[in-house]
């Protein structure tokens, strides 16, 4: 009884520390610091998105523009999402923190903010190129806030979120392998885990982005991209990720992730690993071949050197002491 009783003030304790939070002295600071910096921004729009940055980078904002309006459909999703995106081209990390209100993890090479319905993108370091790693991010990034604006408000699993976005990217199937040490070691979480606490370091990171892509593979492998628009029309429809789950797929969230780990280790098992190590294993014969002609040339090198150091099978002395006798033959001895 006593505990209800208190609950409320629990409530009210937790909602004064998030009002202090959004609302303190370093918050305000920091909310006038982004909106002096995206002030000085140069803008360049589009018809789905408006690209914000620095005078320096407009080469950079023009190819990040076209990269974004000419994204094929989101799997699953209407043709038209996302759509009245804001995409920032953060000049310096300082500004990158202050567009991502400094929660970005340091290796992070892109963010979402679907409350804002905002992209932020470093333009600093590498850039932007076509054949590198910030056009799969933009991609990734960009299904986040197609996936947030098709079901507005309601909660998405982290895993889920997380999981369409990497596969939705455009991610690499082949690293999936690393699965299968993980849940033979029993070092991959649970799937709820991964909706409470995202890992922070970037080699957890990587893990959970597999694990939460191959569950959206796994869906999309039993009923199709048709099966996985179902799901979000009724999960949007009907409020509830485990009813929509239910209704479309007939599993529970457990049996989901008792079926995912099935598939996971059928469909990236050890054979599966074998099968694309072939780079792996003709680098080895390669190698070992080498090894071989190596060792044959360092055996003939040294046969050469000890019969170079052996006697003749006439030796020179031989003839020196036949001719001592006078008769220019052998040296016998009695009887001979």
């Amino acid at each position: 009884m006593n505990g209800r009783r208190r609950a409320p003030r629990v409530r009210l304790a937790a909602l004064l520390v998030v009002l202090w939070a959004t609302s303190g002295p370093g918050v305000v600071e920091g909310q006038n610091r982004r909106s002096d910096l995206v002030g000085s921004l140069r803008q360049l729009s589009g018809s789905r998105v408006t690209v914000s940055h620095a005078p320096e980078d407009s080469a950079r904002a023009s190819l990040f523009l076209a990269f974004l309006e000419g994204q094929a459909p989101l799997p699953g999703l209407p043709d038209s999402l996302p759509t009245r995106v804001s995409a920032y081209l953060a000049p310096t990390p300082e500004s990158f923190r202050l567009l991502t209100g400094g929660r970005a993890p340091e290796w992070s090479g892109g963010v979402a903010i679907p409350g804002r319905n905002a992209l932020v993108l470093p333009a600093y370091g590498g850039g932007l190129s076509r054949a590198g790693e910030a056009w799969r991010v933009l991609r990734h990034e960009w299904a986040h806030l197609g996936l947030h604006q098709y079901l507005g408000n309601l909660r998405i699993p982290r895993w889920f979120d997380e999981g369409y976005a990497e596969w939705a990217g455009g991610w690499d199937a082949g690293e999936a392998w690393r699965l299968r040490i993980l849940l033979a070691s029993g070092r991959a979480p649970p799937l709820d885990s991964l909706s409470f606490r995202w890992p922070s370091d970037a080699t957890s990171a990587q893990a959970a982005y597999l694990l939460s892509a191959t569950a959206l593979e796994y869906l999309v492998s039993e009923s199709g991209e048709r099966g996985l628009e179902l799901f979000l029309a009724r999960w949007r429809d009907m409020g509830s990720f485990d009813g929509a789950l239910r209704v479309t797929y007939g599993v529970t969230s457990g049996q989901l992730e008792e079926d995912w780990r099935r598939y996971v280790r059928r469909r990236y098992g050890w054979a599966y690993v074998a099968s694309h190590s072939m780079v792996f294993w003709g680098l080895l014969a390669l190698t070992l071949l080498l090894m071989v002609r190596i060792r044959g040339r360092h055996r003939r090198e040294r046969m050469a050197r000890l019969r170079a150091d052996e006697l003749p099978e006439d030796p020179a002395w031989w003839a020196e002491e036949g001719e001592a006798d006078g008769n220019g033959g052998d040296r016998r001895g009695p009887g001979g």
